[in-house]
């Protein structure tokens, strides 16, 4: 038997915050109880919060660890553990990791499908226990493509596949409506010249018109054959959240206009937004910023998106804006839990897996000081 004690916290429960002891023993969240006391062996959190570890659903940070600079191909393993290592020193406890299927095939020929190869390594790795923290898959699925139907048939049910996303990135559609951002974004990103952008955008509307129906209802397809729960990205119009419902849609990503985020709530649709867009006042993209739909009470969930540390920094800021630490911290630990169908975790509960961390406030954000994983602890 294995038990460690966290005592003189500031215990973040579902729906309250008390100052308390929480007890894990053998990988599960064995008592909780209120006071200050601190027992004989324990650990004195001194006032921390003690919360649950938080849930991330939708993150590109293995692409990055993947991919460092532009056509820098990173040995995977080694990018893997450093997304695993970076994680875990933020609070992460669970990771979908994102992968992309279904990429434009580039003209120029240099376009390698990766994401089987990557998942099989992540996978091979969970199994020989070199990672800190529980990973699943999140498979984006590009609609507006060439290849998403022969790499998602690459996937099976035994892969840990847990989340499906509709990913249309039209040229004039959902995220970018606005071509100018657009432009801004991919010239930034990849050098593009005026030239270049425009030649882009007409083939990637013209992939949209061959293959863009046949591919949304392979994506949906595909969801219910691997188990995974099936997600909508950049929903803009209340006809988007339709489809997406009649589709089974659990979660909405970023949706893009107070009017989507509406419907969401109104066909129970939870809506996820971006802790960056949170943190910095407003999307980079030039939609919707997150504070808004929070302060309409129609925000649910949190992502990390392109910055890992910010999903603990977003639901802190949450907890003050609602005035409630329990509500802002539940964005990124029991609402994500709920929307993918994990019943085992997201919550400080008796029986729960206690996956655990303990975090000092400073200022408007946090630093951790533990991290426990099925009661181990990792950082």
């Amino acid at each position: 038997m294995t038990e460690t004690i966290l005592a003189n916290a500031t215990v973040v429960l579902p729906e309250t915050v008390v100052a308390g002891t929480v007890v894990i023993r053998d990988g599960e969240i064995a008592d909780i109880s209120e006071g200050r006391s601190v027992p004989t062996g324990a650990i004195n959190c001194e006032g921390d919060l003690v919360m649950p570890g938080l849930i991330e659903l939708h993150t590109d940070n293995l692409e990055r660890h993947l991919e460092p600079r532009p056509k820098v191909d990173w040995p995977h393993k080694a990018a893997i553990i450093a997304h695993d290592a970076e994680l875990c020193s933020v609070g992460i406890t669970t990771v979908f990791d994102a992968l992309r299927v279904g990429s434009v095939t580039k003209k120029s020929g240099d376009y390698k499908k990766y994401a089987r190869e990557v998942a099989t390594e992540l996978l091979d790795m969970r199994s020989r226990n070199a990672l800190r923290i529980s990973h699943y898959i999140h498979l984006r699925a590009e609609t507006c493509s060439e290849t998403l139907i022969e790499e998602l048939d690459s996937f099976t049910a035994e892969d840990r596949v847990g989340i499906v996303s509709l990913m249309d990135h039209t040229p004039g559609a959902r995220q970018f409506r606005n071509l100018d951002k657009l432009k801004e974004y991919y010239q930034g990103k990849h050098g593009m010249s005026d030239d270049d952008f425009d030649v882009h955008v007409s083939h990637q509307l013209a992939l949209k018109e061959k293959f863009g129906t046949a591919h949304e209802a392979a994506s949906v397809e595909g969801a219910r054959r691997l188990g995974a729960v099936l997600a909508s990205h950049d929903d803009t119009l209340a006809e988007h959240v339709v489809t997406s419902k009649q589709y089974g849609v659990t979660f909405a990503e970023f949706p893009t206009t107070i009017e989507a985020a509406q419907a969401c709530n109104d066909h129970g649709i939870a809506v996820m937004m971006g802790a960056p867009n949170l943190i910095r006042g407003g999307s980079h993209s030039g939609n919707v910023a997150a504070h808004v739909l929070a302060e309409a009470d129609l925000l649910d969930i949190v992502s990390s998106d392109y910055v890992p540390g910010a999903l603990l920094s977003s639901a802190l800021l949450l907890g003050d804006l609602w005035g409630d630490v329990a509500r802002g911290i539940r964005t990124v630990t029991a609402a994500p839990a709920k929307a993918v169908g994990l019943t085992d975790r997201g919550r400080i509960e008796v029986g729960k897996r206690a996956d655990v961390i303990r975090v000092k406030r400073v200022d408007g954000t946090g630093t951790l000081h533990g991290v426990w994983v099925k009661g181990q602890r990792v950082g």
